[in-house]
């Protein structure tokens, strides 16, 4: 065991949080205190970020009729997604795929402008500022759920409307829109896996050695 390890209480207090993590839909409505939101934007804020260029900026919506416009946005594109699926199209309509109206707190988390100018890092992968926002969102993710608040990440709404909804620089693109807050109780799995939609693959077939071949 490494010096540098933290206690087998600590470790296990890690593990559990990204084990216990969830994507919820379900919120039971309530507040997060501010000091307790600003704990959680700050572990976002610590997130590794090729280049330490922090491409992540976060919008917090406190407007009930801005909430309400940005779940109009995605019910459009629920609506899409469903005629998309085709032949799963009604057994998509049933799921719930967002908790916007019922949320203690509303983010929008964005890409800024001006990324083009950071090129360590990125000259041969320029998509590892998106990399770098989902580290900070997973940050918040982890942060929330061992703090008890319930978190889902909703990706179902057209980019450039949303960004024009709340006047963000040419250039910049939102990638989340998150729930959080109390909820009555985490999903003992993925929601997913409740609803029958999918079932997670283990990681035996997700892992190569060498190169990329039969796991």
């Amino acid at each position: 065991m490494s010096e540098q390890a933290f206690s087998p209480e600590e470790r296990a207090a890690v593990y559990r949080a990204i084990a216990e993590r969830r994507d919820m839909r379900h919120f039971s409505g309530g507040e997060v205190a501010p000091e307790l939101l600003a704990r959680l934007l700050e572990a976002a804020h610590q997130a590794p970020s090729v280049g330490l260029m922090q491409p992540w900026r976060f919008i917090r919506i406190t407007r009930p009729a801005l909430r309400e416009a940005i779940h109009g946005l995605v019910e459009e594109e629920r609506t899409r997604t469903a005629e998309a699926l085709g032949e799963r199209s009604d057994e998509f309509m049933r799921l719930k795929v967002e908790g916007i109206r019922d949320c203690a707190e509303l983010l929008v988390v964005a890409l800024m402008d001006g990324r083009e100018a950071h090129v360590f890092g990125r000259r041969t992968l320029p998509e590892m500022d998106l990399a770098s926002l989902a580290c900070a969102i997973q940050n918040l993710w982890l942060a929330a759920r061992a703090e008890g608040l319930g978190m889902g990440w909703v990706s179902l709404f057209e980019p450039q409307a949303l960004a024009d909804l709340l006047n963000m620089p040419t250039g910049s693109k939102p990638l989340a829109v998150l729930c959080l807050g109390p909820v009555t109780e985490f999903y003992e799995a993925p929601m997913l896996v409740q609803q029958g939609w999918a079932e997670p693959r283990p990681l035996s077939e997700l892992l190569f050695e060498n190169q990329w071949s039969t796991p």
